[in-house]
């Protein structure tokens, strides 16, 4: 018959078998369909500067990036990238052989994995995980080995603004004994999405460690740099004693410039590094959001103050959106990092994420994402439930109101 094929065989291919549409489509849909307020997917409702969105425009103007841009990234925005890392962390990269700029860090996380797995190699990645690693490791052929972030038990260490301080933690022992002779590489996630931990300094020497230790290659995924709060810090990896040499750093421009629809991203890394993941990279979008760049540049080279102001901004609505559920009757899961906030869900007398959050537009007009998405154990994710607060105050102050209403 006419568009049928006799094959028995699926038409997708077996390693991305298990993950069909993503959470976030799914849910996005079911704000658009019932008019929610989407604190889903992690997309600002307000742009980025202005002075930022006219350096675009003239790009576009002035003819820059409108045909295709260098492999690499244009060289404004990879000195600038080299000149941000050093401005902040102290970090040197030679802009021409330590930088490559990627369609958002979402094809930085799928190149770098795809030019440095060979199938049967085994990936250690903290779980909950941003659901795009998985697919990636899958589609190199690797075997992922989750590390698990673990929720405080017992009584919180205080409170602010009347929510409990509670984090997800990490089990250095746990890490280490996940380690194994098949193992190529570690995928650390500091911010942590969907959690909101930033891994400590302490944290993180352990970590570095254990890398030079097994002599392993670290990929991690930075793009929360500048969202951290209270007394936390981030702290670059690549910083840390050995680790320069064998760390793919990621970072994007979508998260600090609330710009994320021009999918600007780029990778530092030593030459041979960036020369694998360029190898693999030329294959998938080969260059991507050429007048966006050259705007990048300019918005990487704001001055501290832009930076401090898009931190405070953010602290105050994460207050905001935590305050508003603890009331709801959510156990909340104060966030160091990102712009999003875990919570508990079972003190509404719910057990079940996925139906939570199907059920939540109907119920109170509301958009959540389950956590357990993001993890291999599905029952450790199964009663957390992500909400994003980069939104305007006045639409988190709504949504806290449907929310308290609904319970």
């Amino acid at each position: 018959m006419t568009g049928m094929t006799s094959s028995a065989r699926p038409f997708l291919n077996r390693r991305l078998a298990e993950f069909g549409t993503t959470i976030f489509a799914e849910m996005s849909a079911l704000a658009t369909s019932t008019g929610s307020i989407n604190l889903g997917q992690g997309f600002p409702d307000t742009d980025g500067p202005e002075e930022i969105r006219e350096a675009a425009v003239r790009a576009l103007r002035d003819g820059r990036g409108n045909q295709y841009p260098p492999g690499p990234g244009v060289p404004e925005l990879r000195t600038a990238i080299t000149a941000h890392h050093k401005r902040h962390y102290g970090l040197s990269y030679d802009p021409d052989t330590e930088v490559l700029v990627t369609a958002g860090a979402t094809e930085a996380i799928a190149a770098a994995l795809l030019a440095l797995l060979e199938p049967g190699d085994e990936v250690i990645a903290l779980e909950p995980y941003y659901d795009s690693y998985a697919a990636c490791i899958a589609m190199a052929g690797g075997t992922r080995v989750p590390v698990t972030l673990r929720p405080d038990e017992g009584t919180p260490e205080g409170t602010h603004d009347g929510v409990a301080h509670r984090r997800f933690r990490l089990d250095l022992d746990e890490l280490r004994d996940a380690v194994t002779d098949r193992t190529r590489l570690l995928l650390i996630n500091t911010p942590h999405n969907p959690t909101g931990t930033v891994l400590t300094r302490a944290e993180l020497t352990e970590i570095a460690r254990l890398a030079v230790e097994r002599d392993l290659l670290v990929v991690t995924d930075e793009v929360y740099e500048h969202l951290v709060f209270d007394d936390a810090e981030h702290v670059p990896l690549a910083g840390l004693p050995g680790m320069r040499e064998r760390t793919v750093t990621i970072g994007s421009a979508g998260k600090t410039f609330s710009f994320t629809g021009w999918k600007v991203g780029w990778v530092t890394a030593p030459p041979a590094l960036v020369g694998a993941v360029r190898s693999a990279k030329q294959f998938l979008t080969y260059v991507a959001s050429g007048p966006f760049q050259y705007a990048v540049a300019e918005a990487l080279a704001l001055p501290d103050s832009y930076f401090e102001a898009f931190r405070a901004d953010m602290l105050r609505k994460r207050d905001v959106l935590a305050a508003g559920l603890s009331e709801a009757g959510f156990a909340v899961f104060r966030p160091q990092g990102t712009y999003f906030i875990t919570t508990d869900i079972r003190p509404l007398g719910e057990t079940d994420g996925f139906a939570f959050c199907r059920a939540l537009p109907e119920r109170a007009g509301v958009v959540a994402i389950p956590n357990a998405v993001f993890y291999d154990h599905r029952e450790q994710g199964a009663p957390f439930v992500r909400f994003a607060f980069c939104k305007a105050p006045e639409v988190l102050e709504e949504a806290s109101r449907r929310l308290k209403a609904a319970w």
